[in-house]
């Protein structure tokens, strides 16, 4: 497949806007997928890293550093978690208050590998502050959406799913965390007179990461990069402001 666009570019580092579904480096094991980092490296040559991971089913913003000093810089300021990280989700159901912090201690399920789960203790912790931008409910039988900002403190494997489905509200289309609710126009327009074999509007994870502020490996200046909402997602919400507010 092609390279993902460039959102930006120069001598240091370079970010990729990652459609959902395309991992962002080769897997542990198992046989070889595409993946983003493969497809940079045969552009640009194999000194470029990616400084950190997005999971595969998540879209949006990938950083990637073309020198070494820049990864040792940029890696340093993710362990000391400088960076500041900006998701959006569109949720199942509507969280009960605007802001929130969820701080949870996870691991990885050992009877489900690729999977998350919470403890009380021998886990890591994790936290992640949210705030709910705009509410879509419904009347009473059909489901309600919320659209949330969520800012993860930590760097944990599925945390915002997690820390969303843990608080009652998992994420739009979430295989692993969520439920079974689609988000179907027949849900929210009334008269509805569409296809019967009606396709729902979004059919990916909902997660999106869409900003990353940092600090620049080479002028020491903070600097901010923002990917924009890939056009499903965005369609999603046209559709909610249209006929669910």
């Amino acid at each position: 497949m092609p390279l993902p666009p460039v959102l930006f570019e120069d001598d240091a580092v370079i970010a990729f806007d990652k459609p959902s579904g395309l991992p962002v480096a080769p897997g542990r094991g198992g046989p070889p997928v595409e993946n983003l980092l493969d497809l940079v490296r045969a552009k640009w040559g194999d000194e470029i890293a990616n400084v950190h991971r997005l999971d595969t089913d998540t879209s949006g913003l990938v950083l990637y550093a073309r020198t070494k000093p820049a990864l040792d810089f940029l890696s340093g300021q993710f362990q000391s978690k400088t960076v500041v990280k900006t998701y959006h989700a569109l949720t199942v159901g509507v969280p009960p208050t605007d802001e929130f912090t969820v701080d949870l201690v996870i691991k990885e399920d050992e009877g489900q590998p690729g999977r998350m789960c919470v403890v009380k203790k021998h886990g890591k912790a994790s936290l992640t502050e949210f705030t709910v931008h705009e509410k879509f409910p419904q009347p009473a039988g059909r489901p309600s959406f919320a659209y949330l900002e969520c800012r993860p403190r930590t760097g944990r494997m599925h945390q915002v799913q997690v820390h969303l489905a843990a608080s009652g509200t998992p994420v739009l289309n979430d295989p692993l965390y969520g439920d079974m609710t689609t988000l179907l126009l027949s849900n929210l327009k009334r008269g509805y007179k569409g296809r019967s074999d009606e396709r729902p509007l979004l059919t990916r994870l909902a997660l999106h990461a869409g900003a990353l502020t940092f600090t620049h490996p080479v002028s020491r200046e903070r600097l901010t990069i923002t990917a924009p909402l890939p056009k499903d997602l965005a369609v999603a919400l046209k559709y909610l402001r249209k006929f669910a507010k």
